[in-house]
């Protein structure tokens, strides 16, 4: 049985470490690109907020689908976790080259972190998760739970990817 409860933990857990890593960084920190093809910090936080938006909106359509089936779950932790394995962002949640102060990245990080969760307190029966599905682009069909576990899964990896940008830059 899937509960709500503990993927909300995940979330704030991931949430947490983001904001450890980002909260004292200096406007010039927040978007220096550590190379000619990375991203600035605000480009992560931005494709983070990007993704969150895109991964909740899929949620929300599943739950929403009179057509959505069961799908088999995948082991998304041993993708998403492994950052060996470089995918490039699709256009849709690819970030803005454009600079950010760090209050707006706040800003947006909590506008897609309250989207995901209003979409999550409408939830009355937990059984739906794992009932319907809505596919991915990468996974294909992924039970509605693991859209939400794909957004703090996603967040763990772009945070080590923030750790190495940070190393580079500071």
């Amino acid at each position: 049985m899937i509960e709500l409860e503990a993927l909300r933990e995940r979330l704030a857990e991931a949430r947490q470490q983001l904001m450890n890593e980002i909260q004292t960084l200096s406007f010039a920190d927040l978007n220096k690109l550590p190379g000619e093809n990375s991203w600035s910090v605000a480009q992560v936080c931005h494709h983070l907020y990007l993704a969150e938006k895109s991964f909740t909106s899929a949620l929300l359509y599943g739950l929403n689908s009179e057509k959505s089936k069961k799908a088999e779950a995948k082991p998304l932790h041993l993708y998403l976790l492994d950052r060996s394995k470089k995918v490039d962002a699709p256009s849709i949640v690819a970030p803005s080259a454009e600079s950010f102060e760090l209050e707006e990245i706040l800003n947006l990080l909590d506008e897609s972190r309250t989207f995901l969760l209003e979409v999550m307190d409408g939830i009355n029966d937990e059984t739906i998760l794992t009932e319907k599905s809505a596919k991915h682009p990468l996974f294909g069909y992924l039970p509605l739970y693991q859209w939400i576990e794909n957004v703090y899964l996603h967040d763990q990896r772009h945070i080590e990817q923030i750790k190495e940008i940070k190393s580079e830059i500071l």
